[in-house]
């Protein structure tokens, strides 16, 4: 039966047969957008992350087999973030500051193996401070310049160590102007300013915070008064803008999917790199979900981080990273 005019133009043409919608596909996402985040840990600190499917934290010898398979995936780097024993924890975040500190040595092990990836480390202190926080607390506000002058010393020994790129995620004013003028003075004129620009105060956070062992904040009960109010995009952009002025030579917007508008009006607005971080909780929702049978899990991770490279960005933060690389 034929059901009025007969379309000249019919869209589905171009969807009959697999090989002609990969031929007309407007979105690639290939193990080179990837970048793999690690939790590292000493021999004696826990392995197992309940909160996270799937993910564990690797002690030096485990990160080494992690960023070879990795390198053999082609996954294009690294993120590593530390465990840091409560031991180890202080106020003033005296661990973040020493060279021989776990992350480091991590640094030191993966860059020994003379791999063609990419290392990133966290320029923030919340893995270090024993109220959980990412700045110096003085009467009882998380002092600005005070964190910052920490961050400079931290980032240099990161750098010392061998990172490729260092990743300022604290959400400090002027920090990545800071770093930046310090790195040069010191000599480290080529390291990447990767900077966590846009970071919201978000409630998607928590299997993070439980895999770098900062499972409850003290002294104040959120980060709302340094991470971005969620309501607002007009605010992400003028932090975009800001530390694109201060010297950062690509930017993050966390989390991913939920603010992938900010992603796509980013891509519109600035000239930049643009890395989206598909963060702990949207990985966990996803596995969960997988695991009680609702979704297909695999299908489901791949489709968001297209979503991602779809909405604008070049490079996805994704703890599914070995897992879809191998897929793709």
């Amino acid at each position: 039966m034929f059901y009025g005019k007969y379309p000249t133009s019919r869209l589905r043409r171009l969807r009959q047969n697999n090989w002609v919608r990969e031929l007309v596909s407007e979105t690639i996402l290939t193990p080179k957008d990837l970048i793999w985040p690690i939790f590292v840990r000493d021999d004696f600190s826990p392995a197992e992350i309940n909160s996270m499917p799937g993910v564990r934290r690797l002690n030096i010898l485990e990160l080494q087999e992690a960023a070879q398979y990795a390198a053999d995936l082609g996954i294009a780097s690294l993120a590593l973030f530390p465990y840091t024993p409560t031991s180890l924890r202080s106020c003033d975040a005296s661990e973040a500051v020493n060279p021989d500190n776990l992350i480091c040595r991590a640094v030191q092990a993966v860059k020994n193996l003379n791999l063609d990836i990419g290392v990133i480390t966290d320029v923030a202190l919340d893995p270090y401070t024993d109220h959980g926080h990412d700045g110096i607390i003085i009467d009882g506000k998380v002092h600005n310049e005070a964190t910052i002058e920490i961050l400079k010393d931290q980032a240099d020994i990161q750098a010392q160590a061998g990172a490729d790129v260092l990743a300022p995620s604290d959400m400090m004013d002027g920090r990545i102007g800071a770093i930046r003028s310090h790195l040069d003075t010191q000599g480290f004129h080529d390291k990447i300013l990767l900077s966590y620009a846009v970071k919201f105060a978000s409630s998607f956070y928590g299997p993070f915070r439980n895999a770098v062992g900062v499972d409850s904040l003290v002294g104040l009960s959120d980060k709302k008064t340094y991470q971005l109010n969620l309501t607002n995009s007009d605010e992400a952009m003028r932090e975009i803008a800001q530390d694109i002025e201060e010297g950062a030579d690509m930017i993050i917007i966390k989390p991913g999917l939920p603010y992938a508008d900010i992603i796509q009006r980013a891509r519109q607005k600035f000239n930049i790199p643009i890395a989206a971080y598909q963060v702990s909780g949207e990985y966990a929702m996803i596995k969960a979900a997988a695991a009680n049978g609702w979704i297909d899990g695999t299908k489901a991770m791949l489709e968001s981080l297209i979503c991602l490279k779809r909405a604008g960005s070049c490079a996805i933060l994704t703890y599914a990273a070995p897992e879809i690389a191998e897929l793709l």
